[in-house]
């Protein structure tokens, strides 16, 4: 998964964020295979359950099964064709999200090898917000932060100051 280069910052970001809004009493529903930041969260305390491996379009079984209090979707939400069923089939009261950002000046990610390793959906913040208040979801807290690579160019220097993740903490409406 990282093989030439690991997201230090965006692990890093991400845990500080996991850290304010999540005690590590609680268990986390971590949506998608088990992958190094559902390690980095278990070497801090957490306990972590995810997913093995269904394709989650499709079967959304884990999530009413499984017992957790916090559901959380790293990066991976943007790799789904419905985001949208996942959410309303979420049967906890608290979740966290992180998504990639649209660039402007960057195309969608496709990987040529891997067909998992592909993003339907490039959000703009507008939309995750949206999806979440549709599905029943009220954001509590939200961070966009940048993510530099060490190349020479245009759009490496775009990647500077232009936000490339975007990640909020929700909880659910209760009616």
């Amino acid at each position: 998964m990282y093989e030439k280069t690991f997201p230090n910052k965006r692990f890093k970001l991400t845990l500080e964020f996991l850290q304010k809004h999540v005690k590590t009493t609680e268990t986390i529903f971590d949506f998608g295979v088990p992958n190094p930041f559902s390690k980095i969260m278990e070497e801090n305390g957490y306990t972590v359950k995810n997913t093995k491996g269904e394709d989650l379009d499709n079967n959304q079984t884990a999530l009413q099964t499984e017992e957790y209090t916090v559901f959380t979707a790293f990066e991976i939400f943007e790799h789904l064709l419905n985001p949208y069923t996942i959410l309303e089939n979420v049967k906890c009261d608290k979740l966290l999200i992180s998504i990639p950002l649209r660039l402007w000046f960057s195309p969608a990610y496709r990987s040529k090898t891997d067909m998992w390793d592909r993003h339907y959906h490039e959000f703009e913040d507008w939309q995750l917000d949206w999806l979440l208040e549709k599905t029943g979801w009220k954001i509590t807290d939200r961070q966009k932060f940048t993510h530099p690579v060490k190349k020479f160019g245009f759009r490496p220097l775009l990647r500077y100051f232009t936000p490339r993740y975007y990640i909020v903490a929700a909880e659910k409406i209760k009616i």
